[in-house]
């Protein structure tokens, strides 16, 4: 899995232009008084777009390439074996962040200060799994770990879906980026329901590689449908 991560990540910086979206910031030009005092600084830097995208998969291409390393891998295994994988959750949490704050950018949402909120939001969800993961065993939990990253997960979906309304505008975002929103979101959920299943032994989910093994497959889909549908959207070379 590792070499299809890495193999899409080089395709797409072979092909990709040079399209960036900016990450601005405003700051108090004044005392904080109703309908002044805020100036836009403007942009504090660009995200190359390309380079983004690459930078996730690689991600992920890495997590893949060290469980394999000696040691490492004995270490992997005997947790899979406690029905336990922290260095999913760990990769999860940095390659699902970055791509939730690309999906954000897209439609507008470029205050740096909200990007870093989405990424450590994001970034929290995941980690609520590490907990559950860690403290739960499959046939009996307790949800409330769960429970918990489930809403903070939900945060960035519920700011983006503002974006894409654009309820002060009559503009709106490039169809893309609504194929992106509601693909992504229905792949996250999958994630959420593959958990469901694992920790409820239903099915074949009652064998906890099983639900690894869906894991890994959610996260190559997902992060390939991202690839593509922003590649098919900004990085097509002109």
């Amino acid at each position: 899995m590792g070499s299809f991560h890495l193999i899409q990540g080089v395709i797409v910086l072979i092909l990709a232009n040079d399209f960036s979206l900016p990450v601005t910031a405003h700051f108090l030009n004044g005392p904080p008084v109703s309908g002044g005092g805020l100036r836009e600084i403007g942009t504090l830097f660009s995200i190359n777009i390309g380079w983004a995208v690459a930078t996730f998969v690689f991600l992920s291409a890495i997590a893949h390439y060290t469980v394999a390393f000696p040691g490492v891998f004995g270490w992997y295994v005997s947790n899979l074996k406690r029905n336990r994988n922290y260095a999913r959750w760990i990769e999860y949490s940095i390659s699902s962040s970055i791509m939730m704050v690309l999906i954000a950018l897209l439609p507008g949402i470029t205050d740096v200060v909200a990007l870093i909120g989405i990424f450590a939001v994001n970034a929290s969800m995941i980690l609520f799994g590490l907990l559950m993961e860690h403290y739960e065993e499959p046939g009996n939990p307790n949800w409330i770990a769960f429970m918990f990253g489930a809403l903070v997960g939900l945060v960035p979906w519920i700011g983006i879906g503002i974006y894409l309304w654009s309820p002060l505008t009559d503009s709106s975002p490039p169809g893309f980026v609504y194929g992106i929103f509601f693909s992504i979101f229905i792949f996250f959920n999958s994630f959420v329901i593959n958990m469901i299943f694992q920790y409820k032994r239903i099915g074949p989910w009652r064998n906890y590689l099983y639900g690894e093994s869906m894991y890994i497959f959610l996260s190559l889909a997902s992060k390939s449908a991202l690839v593509w549908q922003v590649f098919a959207g900004t990085l097509v070379p002109q």
